[in-house]
């Protein structure tokens, strides 16, 4: 089938072009250079399709609106949509403009259809190869941890993780939720749209609107506990520590400066001190995965 005009997808970009940077190199930073790249690539594809159908429909209009100029084609009620009944001199004209439309709205539709699954297939390859590649990396090299113990008072704790670099924060999020990260930078980017405000939780990837990204703690535990295989966290990372009597508590382990801070959830907001029991679950958890082999974990009171 001929293409659209502007429609072609040039060499060097598409689908094809993301894959090819993703099985050059076994990183998971090239992993996710090709999936930015597909997704720039897509919204551009996207636009382009929208730019053509309105270009379609401009171009019915002016056909029409010319035939009406040239008073050879009754008024239209406003909103009646497409060309509409002619006078006989004007039918085989306005008969043949829309079949010729017809066809390229069909080409269009059929075009767009045939990328859309393209796209699909390649995001689904990028994020299984990323997924594959954190389990590799998980088996092969444990993440190294190191936890801050700061008391305050007898019965209150603030936790610190010393600052996580690289592709451990990646392994963590898998590790941690069984989950990949939307961004290979997420744990450590503190920016903000808006000064005023502190930098979000959320990406505004995977179904997260742009108005989403600052969901309250519990907004925020229920969309990380509902997401699906990738979760787009922005500067923290999520635990989950068993209670005792059942349940799950939501820790969070929030990036500030030079220490990633443990945060519990309570309530709408989260909590820097923690409580004696909160502190010691929240090590006890570290510890089960570093005799489970999971990650190396060193502990230090201050």
């Amino acid at each position: 089938m001929s293409r659209l005009p502007g429609l072609e997808s040039s060499a060097g970009t598409g689908p094809d072009a993301a894959l090819a940077r993703l099985r050059a190199l076994e990183t998971l930073e090239s992993g996710y250079e090709a999936w930015l790249e597909l997704k720039l690539e897509h919204a551009a594809f996207r636009a382009r399709i929208r730019e053509e159908r309105e270009r379609l429909d401009q171009q019915g209009s002016f056909l029409l609106g010319a035939v009406r100029a040239a008073g050879l084609a009754p008024a239209s009620k406003p909103d009646e949509p497409g060309l509409v009944a002619a006078s006989a001199p004007a039918g085989d004209f306005l008969r043949d403009a829309e079949a010729k439309l017809a066809t390229a709205r069909e080409s269009l539709a059929q075009r767009e259809a045939e990328e859309e699954a393209r796209y699909t297939a390649a995001f689904a390859e990028i994020r299984a190869t990323l997924k594959d590649r954190a389990q590799r990396y998980l088996r092969a090299s444990r993440p190294q941890l190191t936890l801050l113990l700061r008391r305050v008072g007898a019965e209150r704790s603030i936790l610190h993780l010393e600052r996580l670099s690289g592709d451990t924060p990646v392994l963590l999020c898998f590790l941690l939720t069984g989950r990949i990260p939307s961004r290979h930078g997420f744990l450590l980017d503190d920016s903000t749209e808006d000064v005023a405000l502190s930098p979000a939780p959320l990406y505004p990837d995977e179904g997260v609107a742009p108005e989403e990204v600052r969901p309250d703690a519990a907004g925020l535990e229920a969309r990380v506990r509902g997401a699906g295989e990738v979760v787009p966290l922005k500067g923290f990372l999520p635990v989950f520590i068993p209670r005792p009597g059942g349940g799950e508590d939501f820790f969070r382990l929030l990036q500030r400066g030079a220490v990633l801070e443990v945060e519990v959830a309570e309530g709408t907001a989260f909590r820097n001190v923690l409580t004696r029991e909160e502190a010691e679950r929240f090590a006890g958890h570290l510890l089960r995965l570093k005799l489970q082999g999971s990650i190396d974990l060193e502990l230090e009171a201050g």
